[in-house]
């Protein structure tokens, strides 16, 4: 560490040295505050990626590159919201979020930037200025903290900047010191839901008002709170219900609620696999990294355009002929598309909508699924099925046994076993894998028309697909009408309104709020599965804002 930063580090209280060595900068001040009769920390949830990047561009605007990578994810029962509630952070994280920390800092207050991201000029440029750094840091912290920076905070943040900019004599390498510990703190790095005393319910406790805020800002939004949201927490308004309905009312006819809908069925159907996902080049030619991301695009437009433009009816994604394509997209799917764009511009998103008959109708037919739950070299009824059988209907598939033989079913040049069916059929003699298999291998079977790419096909090794099968007792006889079985499915409907609960709240219900849930569910049904007006119902209810037993009773101890 640096003479400048142990000097920083020494401003700031020999109690967080260490984190703040770490990238980690936790002001003592704010530590004991924590423990008060007023407050106590209730639960934490990391940034995902994705939000880091949205609150840097809001606070600090588009040119701000981040640099630097996140660690992987944690996806707990299926979704990564759920998981960034249990995530620990590694040394070799820290060292990440410090570096991007120190670069977004440096970029802040660099000369091209700072007479637009600072909102004074230092008296003398060669040192300090405490009444300009805490004019900055102020507005940014408190932005960045989704709450007013505590008056200890704030304080320590200040003495830092002077400190270091009487060491570096400079002002802005100060600033930008300690700007760079705001950005790797955990109040930053982490969503805090604080808890407090319920004045209406002796004994019981309640969300802050900004820590409602953010549950209502990340769970409509998937962003920072904005300043109408912030200044309605600022005047108690978000303690009540009337003022939440009415902050409520205001996001979700917001053009931001698409982003919103958009990150969570991003995290719901794992489209965050995506960007990984690699094939084998000799088979699948046209599938490549572009290929792949406009795979998660195509479902993310589609989704927003039924379920947020024109307000319709969830189960439809499943039977949907309306749908959006590139040309690189349509050259895998095998649909002949007019680049109407003159010769070299960018390949550019068109609506299109597959014709009456296509097998191809619905999010399953689309390569964000049938691509996703494949092998790098050949289809898989068993990952498709699977995948619709946890994610779209939440319904726990057991891990296959241990020492199983799967060589039948992975040779797909077999001379006998020509096809999936054929193989899957001859696998599942075992006894030991006939359960699992007849649970998910008929909805995955619909699918086979669909290569390890996505791309359409109608045999398999010169033989034809058989695509028929079940789900639950309901037959179909290819893909579009899976679709149809899937959209009339009861749990279908169960299922999202269960993952978006466990989305918002960042952890499954617990048992006493089944009964809120299943007033959701029938809500839901009546309502005509329209998403935003579940949304709404799920924001503006008690228990979104209740805080857990478990939080409770922690912070009922600190107070006793």
């Amino acid at each position: 560490m640096s003479a400048l930063k142990r000097k920083t580090v020494k401003a700031l209280g020999a109690g967080v040295a260490l984190a703040v060595c770490l990238g980690l900068n936790f002001p003592a001040s704010q530590a004991a505050e924590t423990a008060s009769a007023d407050v106590g920390v209730a639960a934490m949830r990391r940034l995902t990626p994705e939000q880091y990047a949205n609150i840097i561009e809001e606070v600090f605007g588009p040119s701000i590159e981040l640099g630097g990578r996140f660690e992987p994810e944690l996806r707990v029962e299926n979704l990564n919201e759920l998981g960034s509630g249990r995530l620990s952070m590694s040394s070799l994280g820290m060292s990440q979020f410090d570096s991007m920390a120190r670069s977004i800092a440096a970029q802040v207050v660099s000369e091209k930037s700072r007479d637009i991201m600072i909102p004074c000029k230092p008296v003398a440029a060669n040192g300090p200025d405490d009444a300009c750094a805490t004019k900055f840091l102020s507005h940014a912290g408190g932005l960045l903290f989704r709450r007013p920076l505590t008056a200890g905070e704030l304080q320590s943040y200040v003495q830092a900047a002077h400190a270091a900019s009487v060491t570096a004599k400079d002002f802005y390498t100060g600033l930008s010191l300690t700007l760079g510990a705001v950005l790797s703190s955990p109040q930053f790095l982490f969503r805090q839901a604080v808890v407090e005393p319920d004045p209406e319910s002796r004994g019981q406790f309640r969300l802050d008002a900004y820590s409602k805020a953010t549950r209502l800002s990340f769970f409509l939004w998937n962003a920072m709170p904005d300043a109408a949201l912030l200044a309605a927490a600022e005047k108690g308004e978000l303690n009540s219900k009337k003022g939440i309905e009415k902050q409520v009312t205001r996001m979700l006819a917001a053009h931001r609620l698409e982003d919103g809908v958009r990150a969570f069925f991003a995290d719901m159907l794992q489209l965050d696999g995506l960007a990984s996902l690699a094939k084998d080049a000799t088979l699948y030619p046209k599938f490549d990294a572009m290929v792949a991301r406009d795979a998660r695009e195509q479902t993310l437009r589609t989704i927003v355009d039924l379920l947020v433009e024109h307000r319709g009816d969830y189960r439809d994604l499943f039977t949907a002929r309306k749908t959006f394509l590139t040309q690189a997209l349509a050259s895998v799917y095998r649909i002949p598309l007019v680049n109407e764009a003159p010769n070299g511009s960018q390949d550019f998103w068109q609506p299109y909508e597959l014709p009456e008959g296509d097998p191809r109708a619905g999010i399953l037919t689309e390569l964000s699924f049938v691509a996703l739950n494949s092998h790098p070299g050949r289809s898989s009824p068993t990952l498709r099925g699977k995948a619709l059988r946890e994610v779209i209907l939440c319904q726990k598939v057991p891990a296959p046994p241990a020492a199983v033989n799967f060589s039948i079913v992975q040779d797909t040049s077999n001379p006998v076993y020509r096809t999936a069916r054929a193989r899957l059929t001859a696998h599942a003699v075992n006894p030991v894998c006939a359960g699992c298999h007849k649970l998910i291998d008929p909805m995955g079977l619909a699918l086979e028309n669909f290569d390890g790419s996505g791309a359409f096909r109608t045999t398999e090794n010169d033989v034809a697909l058989d695509t028929s099968g079940s789900l639950d007792g309901v037959k179909f006889t290819n893909a579009a009408e899976l679709g149809k079985v899937v959209r009339d499915n009861p749990a279908t409907t169960s299922c999202v309104v269960q993952r978006l609960v466990s989305y918002g709240l960042g952890r499954a219900p617990v048992e006493k709020e089944h009964v809120w849930v299943d007033g959701l569910k029938a809500a839901f049904i009546k309502d005509g599965h329209v998403i935003p007006d579940l949304m709404r119902r799920i924001a503006t209810s008690p228990e979104f804002f209740r805080a857990e037993p478990r939080i409770a009773e922690v912070t009922k101890a600190s107070l006793n």
